[in-house]
């Protein structure tokens, strides 16, 4: 297995739609350029922010066929294969082509609410059915069960190809206990904007981003101002986000960043069913902040 370096800027990429509810390639691809232009580690596709529940299964090959031709090598890309059926996700990592892809992303079960051990065999199975880099992804305000970091610890320590955990829990003494106690090679991802810089603080490599979509230049700075211990200067950029992040999630995700980008001029406002856009006074209150921030929208 090929290591994959994970430290900095990942974007989770969006999937911009069109008025009639088509994928609306010239903007994704635009927007792949914009990220790349401005400097992003790496790119996750299919996962949460890219509305991927309401994509369908042809949707979904296409999407990764884009990215892949429009990134072009040019930065790694991370492929979300998750689901709540342990016997689909192997089948799935056992017959799709993974040709340019670097690693994959793997929510915990959802739904079903598995025990501890539940989730362990879940990603035994996972990371023996497939070569590639694994990101286990634990964010139990979507899923309704947290993986603990007992949990965590046993297979990052067991399994060799699992390589780092995005981390989602919001429980800022889960995820330093993971940090303290990990096998040295193994990765703690922020999985939340907000809490990226007291996260890079404690050890963390970065993070896998929502806002890294409308902002992939300022919040990259901030994380790699952070990574190289400069903290006055990343903490003030964290500071200027600060409403931001509030705004971003108020409405949900993705319609925070959607109307952010929309606001920027990069897409239509458009989510699929049973996501809706943000509340126009969210939107406003968007508007104005991106204003102070200098940026044209």
């Amino acid at each position: 297995m090929e290591r994959i370096n994970l430290k900095g800027l990942g974007v989770a990429l969006i999937t911009p739609f069109k008025e009639d509810d088509s994928i609306d390639y010239t903007a994704l691809g635009k927007l792949i350029e914009h990220l790349i232009q401005n400097s992003i580690d790496y790119l996750v596709v299919l996962g949460t922010t890219a509305e991927t529940p309401t994509l369908s299964t042809e949707e979904k090959k296409e999407v990764v066929a884009f990215v892949k031709q429009r990134v072009n090598g040019r930065v790694p890309i991370v492929l979300g294969v998750g689901g709540n059926c342990t016997s689909s996700v192997v089948a799935q990592l056992k017959n799709d082509d993974y040709e340019g892809i670097d690693a994959i992303l793997s929510v915990v079960p959802y739904y079903n609410k598995p025990s501890q051990e539940g989730i362990y065999q879940h990603y035994k199975a996972i990371a023996k059915a497939t070569e590639l880099p694994i990101i286990l992804y634990n964010v139990p305000g979507r899923t309704g069960v947290n993986m603990t970091a007992e949990t965590t610890l046993r297979i990052a320590r067991e399994f060799d190809n699992v390589v780092a955990i995005k981390e989602a829990s919001g429980n800022i003494v889960q995820m330093d206990d993971i940090i303290k106690n990990k096998p040295a090679d193994f990765m703690v991802i922020s999985g939340d904007d907000g809490i990226t810089f007291p996260l890079i603080t404690l050890g963390a490599v970065g993070v896998i981003s929502v806002i890294g979509n409308a902002f992939p230049k300022e919040f990259g700075r901030m994380v790699r101002l952070a990574l190289n211990g400069d903290y006055d200067s990343a903490l003030r950029i964290h500071h200027e986000f600060t409403e931001l992040f509030s705004l971003l999630f108020v409405d949900g995700n993705p319609a925070g960043v959607k109307a952010m980008l929309n606001a920027m001029g990069y897409i239509d406002n458009k989510l699929r069913l049973p996501l809706v856009p943000t509340r126009i006074t969210t939107y406003e209150k968007m508007r104005v902040v991106l204003d102070n921030l200098n940026i044209k929208c």
